[in-house]
């Protein structure tokens, strides 16, 4: 080890009480991207980004109008010759909804069992925050960083980044370089260090059944009015066959054979007892099935098979006791996780004629489209960087990780791809159990101070690539 990068660690470890506070500061940052309510939250939080990589440091911060809600950008290009490395988080977080099943309220920090509790403290606040603590101790201890490094923060990843390509698109120039390094994602384990080498992509859009003009009594109207949610149940039901496999036609259209590595990667976790099918149904809480599916099984579910799922429905009245109505309209909302070859607005194409060709006369069928969507995506197994991430994590953790991929949607690395030519590698801290989108989302104080160690260490590593100027 260097002496530089003693100096940076033992500057790191030092001020990690200090960093906590920092971290739960913009943690109370109620920064909802779905809901407009919280606009000024999110603008809020968009400055305290700024601020704090203007604190480490950075030149030319700058909060960027999107249309939507802002992207923060920043660079600290010093190095000729050096890689530049654009880091990539998100500011904004997940609904806190139900409220009432959180232990503390989700915007107020609390500390319990080595756990940071709050909404956005995995997802993405803790895991964004450690690469610009890690940049400004170098820059503190240093006076310089080995790397050219830039940063590009939005603030719509939760809710879809419906303009982030388009930013991206607009400032290619300024975001130049020679890799994308993302502190969102999550390793699978927290006891089994992973990369993330693949994602799926995403498609989503909303289903509306329509039936009267308005909602009507249902003594009066029942048995001859139309009853959109009986109409809706129906569609639903006719996606999936009894083992839930999706029966739209062309659903799977393009789909491609996945990457042997992903296959092998699969069985290498099963070899080593990563991941048992009883253990997984208990820890979320499910009944176990019969037959109990293999491993491997639910990992090809997971990670390389397209879904279809509902992840919403309503229609008439939801409250307490009862209500006599028929309503006017049942909607639902679905959500499809896509695999390498799958289009997204074909899947949603597929999806809405198969819906059409079944709803019976006497009702209107509404579809509502939620963007372009995201196709899936997957990493060189070879780059470089990926090598520098994995023996990093093998030198902190104990053990070498695994190459896994994601079931989840991270659409940055398609449009890294697209619009600057360049991959994308995932380096986060957050794992896989930190209920990041549910309530009690927590993040390890461990893997806090990991990250940071490991930044740092990635910091230094990566000056080692070849630079494209």
């Amino acid at each position: 080890m260097s002496e530089d990068l003693a100096r940076v660690e033992k500057f790191l470890a030092e001020n990690e009480a200090g960093y906590l506070e920092e971290l739960k500061a913009f943690c109370r940052i109620p920064s909802v991207s779905a809901d407009p309510a919280y606009r000024e939250a999110i603008a809020q939080a968009a400055r305290f980004v700024a601020g704090r990589l203007q604190q480490a440091g950075f030149d030319r911060v700058s909060i960027v109008p999107t249309g939507g809600h802002p992207v923060v950008t920043a660079e600290l290009c010093r190095m000729p010759g050096a890689p530049t490395i654009l880091v990539y988080g998100h500011y904004d977080v997940q609904p806190a909804d139900p409220l009432e099943r959180w232990t503390s309220p989700p915007f107020e920090p609390a500390v319990r069992d080595g756990r940071l509790y709050a909404r956005g403290s995995s997802d993405d606040k803790g895991p964004l925050l450690i690469p610009i603590l890690a940049a400004e101790a170098w820059l503190t201890q240093c006076g310089s960083l080995p790397i050219n490094l830039k940063f590009l923060i939005e603030g719509e990843e939760e809710s879809g980044s419906p303009h982030f390509s388009g930013v991206v698109a607009a400032l290619r120039d300024s975001l130049a370089c020679d890799l994308v390094v993302s502190a969102d994602g999550a390793m699978w384990r927290a006891d089994l260090p992973s990369v993330t080498v693949a994602s799926r992509g995403l498609a989503a859009l909303d289903v509306i059944v329509h039936g009267a003009a308005k909602d009507l009594h249902s003594g009066r109207h029942g048995g001859s009015a139309p009853n959109p949610i009986r109409v809706l149940a129906r569609l639903l039901a006719s996606l999936h066959d009894e083992e839930g496999t999706v029966t739209v036609a062309d659903f799977h259209a393009g789909v491609i054979e996945p990457d042997p590595a992903i296959l092998q990667a699969i069985d290498a976790a099963i070899d080593v007892g990563a991941f048992d099918p009883r253990t997984y149904f208990t820890g979320i809480g499910a009944s176990l099935p019969e037959p109990l599916p293999s491993g491997r099984r639910l990992l090809m579910r997971q990670w390389l098979e397209p879904t279809l799922e509902f992840n919403g429905i309503h229609g008439g009245y939801g409250g307490a006791g009862t209500k006599t109505v028929i309503p006017s309209q049942a909607q639902a909302k679905i959500t499809c996780r896509l695999v390498a070859g799958q289009d997204p607005t074909a899947v949603k194409d597929a999806i809405a004629r198969h819906l059409r060709q079944r709803v019976p006369s006497g009702y209107r069928l509404e579809i509502v489209d939620h963007g372009p969507g995201t196709p899936a995506f997957a990493l060189d197994r070879d780059h470089p960087a990926l090598r520098m991430t994995e023996d990093i994590l093998g030198e902190l953790l104990g053990r070498q990780p695994l190459r896994v991929a994601m079931g989840a949607t991270i659409p940055i690395g398609a449009v890294f791809r697209s619009e600057l030519d360049v991959p994308t590698v995932f380096f986060s801290f957050a794992t896989s159990d930190e209920d990041y989108h549910a309530p009690n989302e927590f993040f390890r104080l461990a893997n806090f101070r990991v990250g940071l160690i490991a930044w740092a260490r990635l910091i230094d590593r990566l000056k080692d690539l070849r630079s494209c100027d």
